[in-house]
């Protein structure tokens, strides 16, 4: 009985504490064909995946780029690799795996990481 005490204000205790709901991020670049520099917008520690892309956007239009696109809702970590030709994002758990999936999808080895961040 004395343990069912226990389990049960353990329990309790847990149910006080308010839920606090993962942070979100999200990149968008101005990039285009032939560009030696993308134009970004990269935003961490949002609400939602929703506010983190239009924040992303927010933040990449302030720099002055017109053309800026949402590449990556991330929860963890995201990043964005590119070269004048091709262009990649990836997200995952480690920015190590972010950068890892950005530069595969980029596809050529003259990519090269833009971006990378985790929350």
């Amino acid at each position: 009985m004395k343990n069912v005490k226990h389990l049960l204000a353990a329990a309790a205790f847990a149910l006080a504490i308010p839920f606090q709901a993962c942070a979100a991020g999200a990149i968008a670049v101005d990039d285009q064909v032939g560009d030696a520099e993308p134009g970004y917008g990269f935003i961490t520690g949002a609400d939602t995946r929703e506010e983190a892309g239009k924040a992303a956007m927010k933040e990449c239009r302030k720099s002055g780029n017109k053309n800026c696109q949402i590449v990556a809702r991330f929860d963890t970590c995201g990043a964005y690799a590119s070269s004048k030709k091709y262009s990649g994002a990836g997200w995952g758990k480690t920015q190590k795996a972010a950068e890892k999936m950005a530069l595969e999808k980029c596809g050529s080895e003259r990519c090269k990481v833009q971006v990378a961040e985790c929350e």
